[in-house]
């Protein structure tokens, strides 16, 4: 049996209780013929070209992760209708050395939530732009923001409904098909 795809689960907010985690979580779970990694982002020190000639430890242990991964999927809320400064200072970590950007050729998927209706639509597509011009083919479609968010699990952090677990389990089986149509890089 072949070993599956190797996916890096990267989620845009710090928060253990995250309803955004909880949603990563859900979709590995739903996910089957592919292997999640969760990849922390919050140790990253904040981007600076000048540390480039000794990056700090964590930028190093994140671009192996991301680079020893299959692709991604990026989980993330959205602050005042924008990306979570975290989640871009991830993005922006892993795009240099300029020229060796672990993002480039690497298939990524986009899920955003919210607790409003509009389930993080602005950083959705912020994300989306910043990826597009690293080279990252991201998965155009099914989009998912999910909106309502934190009506979709019970208190102990489990999916209870049951449109959500069926748009995630289709997004899931939609990504496995992104990964195979876009390839991996070598």
């Amino acid at each position: 049996m072949p070993t599956p795809p190797t996916v890096a689960l990267i989620v845009g907010s710090l928060r253990k209780d995250s309803v955004n985690r909880k949603i990563a979580r859900a979709l590995a779970e739903l996910t089957p013929g592919l292997k999640f990694e969760f990849v922390e982002i919050g140790d990253l020190v904040h981007f600076d070209q000048d540390l480039e000639a000794e990056p700090p430890a964590p930028w190093v242990r994140f671009r192996e992760q991301i680079a020893a991964a299959d692709a991604v999927v990026l989980v993330t809320p959205e602050y005042n209708r924008g990306l979570p400064s975290v989640l871009k200072n991830a993005v922006d970590v892993g795009s240099r050395p300029y020229g060796k950007a672990v993002w480039t050729g690497k298939p990524v998927g986009v899920i955003t939530a919210a607790f409003g209706a509009a389930g993080g639509v602005a950083a959705n597509h912020q994300l989306r732009q910043s990826l597009t011009i690293l080279g990252a083919p991201t998965m155009p479609a099914p989009e998912a923001a999910i909106g309502n968010a934190l009506a979709l699990f019970d208190p102990e952090g489990r999916l209870i409904n049951d449109g959500t677990r069926g748009f995630l389990t289709a997004w899931g089986a939609a990504f496995t098909a992104w990964i195979t149509r876009v390839g991996v890089r070598a």
